[in-house]
C-alpha cells in the first residue's frame, strides 16, 4: 500500500524531471551546447559567453575548429558536447541532420533548437524543424533564432532586428528558450506550436514582398511615361523638323518623368482609402470584408507613398542640375543673341516669371510635405506618436501634400491645354494625363467632407448598418419623460 500512494500518477517522459531543472537553472549553471562549427556557431557562442554562458561546441573534429571559438567555449566531441549540455542549438544544415542520430540517446530530454533556413520558400510541410522533432522524438524542439544573421548575434542586438521568433509544442523548453533570448538582450515573439515552423522558416526568404506591387507600378508608370515623353520631345521633332533632340533623353526627358510618376504613385496612396469608404457607404456597414485585391493596396500604402517620395526627391535633384548641362549653356548663349540682333534686349516677361515663381515655390513646399510623411512613416518615429497624430500627418497633411503637388503641376501646364500646338501627333500634354488620377483623388475626398455622406460614414464606422435596426424605449425618468427613442445601430 505505500509503494502505491509513492508511485506518480503520471509518469514523465524520458528525461522530463532533467528538462524541467534546466529551465529552472540560472545562466551561470546552465550549459549551452552547440552542434555545428560555421560561422552562425562562432557567433552564437561569443554572444553566449558574454551573456554568462557556459558554452561547448560539439564538433566532428574538435581539434581543426578550437582555434575559431572564443577561449571561454569548450570545443569537443558531438557526443561529448551532447551528453553534458542542458540545452542545445543544432546549427548544422538540414540535409545533414541525419548524421547526429547516433547522439538520440545523450540527447532524450533535452531542449534542441533548430536553427536552419530551407532553400526556397515552402508552402506545405513538413518544415525543418519538424522533421528533426521526427529524428528525436524524446527531445523537446524550439524552432528560433533563424532570423537572426551572424553579424546580428556578433555585433548584438542593437545593430539589427532584436526579435526572435519562437515556436514549439512543449512550453517547458520554448519558455527556457525565451529566456535565454531575453539574457542575450533579444525579444522573443512565441508563434505557438512547432506547427507554425513552416512559416518561420520563410520569413528570411521573403524578398520585399510587400514593394513588390508598388515597384513594379512604379517602373511600368517610368517606362510608360518616358516613353510617351521622348514620342513628343524627340521623335516630333525630328518627324516634323528633322531636328536631333536626343541629348534630351538622359537628363531633360527622365527629368519631366519622375513628377509624373511621383504625382501618380502619390494619388494611389489615398485612392483605395476613397474606394473603401465608398464601398462602406454602398454597403451600408463596415462588418462585409473588402476584395483580396483592395485589402493588399490598403496594405501597402506605406511603400507607395515611398516611392513616390523617392521620385519626388530625384526629380530636385535632377531639377537642379540642369543648368549644368552644356546644352542649357548653348541653349541660353544662342537666345542672348537671337534678342541682341532683333533689337529686344530686354526679355522680361512678367507672366513667365510669376508663374516660375509660383511653380517653384508650389513644388518646394509638396517635397516638404512629402518629407514629413516619408519620416513620419519610420517606425522609429511612428512609435514615438499617438494614433491622433499619425493620422493627422498620414492623412490630413498627406493630402496637403496632394493637393500642392497638384496645384505644382497645374501651374507648370498654366495654359498649354488650350494650344492646339502643344498636341504633337494628337496626343495631349503629359501633365493633362498626370492630372486626372489626383483629380479623381482630391474631388472624392471633397465628396466624402459633404455633411450628409460624412455623418453617415461616421456612423457605419461606429457600427451603424443599414440593414439592422434596432427599437428600444429608454427607462421612465424625469429627464427622458418616457418618450420612444429610435436608433439605428
Amino acid at each position: 500500500m505505500p509503494d502505491d500512494m509513492a508511485r506518480p500518477l503520471i509518469r514523465e517522459r524520458a528525461g522530463g524531471s532533467r528538462h524541467l531543472e534546466a529551465s529552472m537553472m540560472t545562466p551561470s549553471t546552465l550549459l549551452i551546447g552547440i552542434l555545428g562549427t560555421g560561422d552562425f556557431s562562432r557567433s552564437l557562442a561569443r554572444r553566449l559567453v558574454a551573456s554568462g554562458y557556459q558554452v561547448v561546441v560539439g564538433s566532428r573534429t574538435p581539434a581543426r575548429f578550437t582555434a575559431l571559438f572564443p577561449e571561454e567555449a569548450e570545443v569537443t566531441s558531438q557526443m561529448e558536447a551532447a551528453n553534458q549540455a542542458d540545452l542545445l542549438f543544432v546549427a548544422v544544415y538540414p540535409e545533414h541532420h541525419s548524421t547526429l542520430v547516433h547522439l538520440k540517446p545523450a540527447l532524450a530530454g533535452k531542449t534542441l533548437v533548430d536553427v536552419s533556413n530551407g532553400l526556397q520558400i515552402k508552402q506545405e510541410g513538413p518544415s525543418n524543424a519538424q522533421q528533426l522533432a521526427d529524428l528525436f522524438p524524446e527531445s523537446y524542439v524550439v524552432k528560433g533564432f533563424n532570423t537572426i544573421s551572424a553579424w546580428t548575434l556578433q555585433a548584438g542586438p542593437r545593430d539589427g532586428s532584436r526579435q526572435v521568433f519562437l515556436c514549439s509544442d512543449d512550453q517547458n523548453a520554448k519558455s527556457s528558450v525565451m529566456q535565454l533570448c531575453l539574457r542575450m538582450g533579444f525579444i522573443p515573439v512565441d508563434m505557438g506550436l512547432l506547427s507554425s515552423s513552416l512559416e518561420i522558416e520563410n520569413l528570411p526568404l521573403y524578398l520585399f514582398p510587400s514593394w513588390r506591387a508598388p515597384i513594379i507600378c512604379a517602373l511600368a508608370l517610368f517606362v510608360f511615361f518616358y516613353l510617351y515623353n521622348s514620342v513628343r520631345d524627340v521623335l516630333h521633332p525630328y518627324v516634323t523638323a528633322k531636328k536631333n533632340n536626343l541629348y534630351k533623353l538622359p537628363i531633360e526627358i527622365v527629368n519631366i518623368t519622375f513628377p509624373c510618376v511621383a504625382l501618380v504613385m502619390l494619388s494611389l496612396v489615398y485612392l483605395p482609402g476613397l474606394i473603401a469608404a465608398f464601398l462602406q457607404l454602398w454597403w451600408g456597414t463596415k462588418y462585409n470584408r473588402f476584395p483580396n485585391w483592395l485589402d493588399h493596396w490598403l496594405i501597402q500604402r506605406k511603400q507607395f507613398g515611398l516611392c513616390s517620395f523617392l521620385c519626388a526627391v530625384l526629380h530636385a535633384i535632377y531639377s537642379l542640375c540642369l543648368p549644368m548641362r552644356k546644352s542649357a549653356r548653348f541653349q541660353l548663349i544662342n537666345k542672348a543673341y537671337e534678342q541682341v540682333n532683333a533689337g529686344h534686349p530686354d526679355s522680361w516677361v512678367g507672366e513667365e516669371v510669376w508663374r516660375m515663381e509660383l511653380y517653384l515655390s508650389v513644388g518646394i513646399m509638396a517635397l516638404g510635405l512629402l518629407s514629413l510623411l516619408a519620416v513620419t512613416s519610420l517606425p522609429s518615429v511612428a512609435n514615438t506618436v499617438n494614433w491622433r497624430e499619425f493620422t493627422f500627418v498620414q492623412s490630413t497633411l498627406g493630402y496637403c501634400a496632394l493637393s500642392m503637388a497638384t496645384l505644382h503641376t497645374l501651374i507648370f501646364g498654366w495654359n498649354r491645354a488650350f494650344l492646339s500646338a502643344q498636341y504633337y501627333f494628337y496626343m495631349p500634354p503629359t501633365f493633362l494625363l498626370v492630372l486626372i488620377l489626383p483629380l479623381a483623388v482630391l474631388l472624392g475626398r471633397v465628396a466624402l467632407f459633404l455633411p450628409c455622406v460624412g455623418h453617415r460614414l461616421g456612423q457605419i464606422r461606429r457600427g451603424w448598418e443599414k440593414s439592422r435596426h434596432i427599437r428600444f424605449i429608454l427607462p421612465d425618468d424625469d429627464c427622458r419623460n418616457g418618450l420612444e427613442n429610435v436608433s439605428n445601430v
